[in-house]
């Protein structure tokens, strides 16, 4: 699927404040990031690259997860940062992943990555809860590139 048609499809205002609700509840933080182009690598190790470049390892807690899909590719990942990645594990990345990949293949888009975004924000919210002092740390906007 073309990215441009891809991002017609999404409902963004929804996915954003997704996003919001769930960073309400968690000093973590949640990003999604729309890759345009093909490529033929490993979509966790791309998706690690814009994790690194949207400096998202710079968070407090280290405890930031992107969620990134390439429409064109048909590739997607999601990756945490160290700190959420030692409390839940690679297993609960493949768990969001599989969910997602079952809404994209009804192109369910937006309701995949809200989905997502839920499942991570229940898991942050767990163990890293929101305190009185937690600022919001990163754009809640949709990354596109």
């Amino acid at each position: 699927m073309r990215t441009r048609d891809f991002l017609s499809r999404l409902e963004h205002a929804r996915i954003m404040s997704a996003i919001r609700e769930a960073e309400s509840k968690t000093s973590g933080e949640i990003r999604v990031y729309i890759q345009r182009g093909k490529f033929d690598t490993d979509p966790v190790m791309v998706a690690q690259k814009k994790f690194q470049r949207l400096a998202m390892h710079r968070t407090r807690e280290r405890n930031a997860v992107l969620i990134f899909v390439a429409p064109r590719a048909h590739k997607f990942a999601v990756v945490g940062d160290k700190a959420i990645h030692e409390k839940c594990g690679e297993q609960f990345w493949k768990h969001v992943v599989d969910g997602m990949r079952v809404h994209f293949q009804n192109e369910k888009f937006s309701h995949a990555l809200i989905e997502a975004i839920n499942e991570v924000g229940k898991v942050l919210a767990t163990h890293f809860p929101r305190t009185s002092a937690n600022a919001n740390e990163l754009p809640d906007e949709i990354v596109e590139s």
